[in-house]
């Protein structure tokens, strides 16, 4: 009896138990969570003007502001400011901005030494910058992003009522030749599902600092950054995660809602970026860790049990057949959120980078918590 349990054919249907539900949790989250990304609908917006403070931190992009400011100085909208916060620039920054200020009057600089900045990071001149609008609605951005058009705040503000602390927007990168590119713009792609999703389904966790808006005195009132100033990064996503909630949060995707970025051209770069940004996932509250870990966790082990049944010589249609049906629904959830999203050409290289990420992400956090970066720049 007991050889019988444990003879290899058992065995392997076990691993197909297994493998069946670990298909069924995938299938849960793309279903469950993904889809509300891929079928979302627009709600009610504000047809009215609030007044608001765009908030930009700059070290060192001279070439940048250059480019990207006057698209946001130029915004087809009535009542808006623009606060530049030149972070211990030693370029061209504050003669440029000099020039901006006598061309814009709705531009505010402020200027600050890093001997000032006693902790690591872009938290504390941020903070100033915040401190430094006039108006009850930040809206945040990077010096090397451009609205996706002049509409850009009207979109995001559009979403603020009475019970809206938070609107997370997208900050997508700009598409160019190249499998690095495509690299990027897909991870960025598809974390933005997952932050667009989860907060759908009544969990919002994370924010993008490239495009992400919130109100002045919701941040004063769950004091800023104090909480997590000792991280230099997650001014975004661990401000979000300390202080959304499912009623006091929208998500706005229309296109005229987006920023662009400037893409990294070289893989060390990227590599230095997506470095500091996993460094904060492990202070997300348990719930939240909880359901992302399982995600990948279960991704994981679909791969692998797949591998297994297969190379054991198990009856392979039944486990094909199951990684066809997760396939498939990967693919078509992930196609639809490309649509909302305005993303092209990114649909064939799902499985590649999904198990390139599956390995390397694990890898990069560990690296993270070994050699720590105490600079946002």
């Amino acid at each position: 009896m007991m050889e019988d349990l444990l003879s290899p054919g058992t065995l392997m249907f076990y691993v197909f138990l297994l493998y069946s539900f670990v298909t069924l949790i995938q299938l849960g989250y793309y279903w469950g969570i993904f889809s509300r990304l891929a079928f979302f609908k627009k709600k009610q917006k504000r047809n009215d003007y609030q007044p608001v403070s765009v908030v930009i931190c700059a070290r060192n992009e001279y070439y940048n502001l250059k480019k990207y400011l006057p698209q946001f100085l130029d915004q087809k909208y009535e009542n808006f400011e623009v606060v530049v916060v030149n972070d211990s620039s030693d370029d061209e920054t504050d003669y440029l901005l000099k020039t901006f200020t006598d061309l814009y009057p709705n531009l505010t600089v402020v200027h600050f030494r890093q001997n000032l900045n006693f902790f690591k990071g872009k938290k504390f001149p941020l903070s100033l910058g915040i401190k430094s609008a006039k108006n009850e609605i930040i809206l945040l951005t990077d010096a090397d992003c451009r609205p996706n058009s002049p509409f850009w705040i009207r979109e995001m503000q559009s979403n603020f009522f009475n019970d809206t602390d938070i609107v997370l927007g997208y900050g997508k990168y700009e598409t160019r030749k190249g499998f690095l590119n495509k690299l990027i713009r897909f991870d960025t792609l598809f974390i933005a599902i997952q932050y667009f999703s989860y907060t759908l389904a009544g969990l919002p966790y994370m924010g993008v600092g490239r495009n992400l808006s919130y109100r002045k005195s919701v941040f004063y009132k769950s004091g800023g950054f104090v909480s997590h100033y000792q991280i230099p990064s997650g001014d975004d996503d661990l401000f979000v995660n300390q202080v959304a909630n499912p009623e006091n949060i929208r998500i706005e995707v229309i296109p005229e809602s987006h920023t662009i970025s400037t893409v990294k051209t070289s893989y060390n770069s990227w590599y230095k970026q997506k470095k500091r940004h996993l460094t904060t996932g492990r202070y997300y509250k348990i719930r939240h860790k909880f359901m992302l870990s399982l995600f990948v966790v279960t991704q994981f082990l679909f791969y692998g049990f797949f591998i297994l049944l297969i190379a054991s010589g198990f009856n392979f249609l039944f486990p094909l057949t199951l990684f066809i049906l997760r396939l498939a629904s990967a693919l078509f959830i992930f196609k639809k959120c490309m649509r909302r999203l305005d993303e092209k050409n990114l649909l064939l290289y799902l499985p590649v980078f999904e198990l390139f990420f599956l390995f390397f992400n694990p890898l990069l956090s560990l690296s993270a918590s070994i050699f720590k970066e105490d600079k946002w720049k």
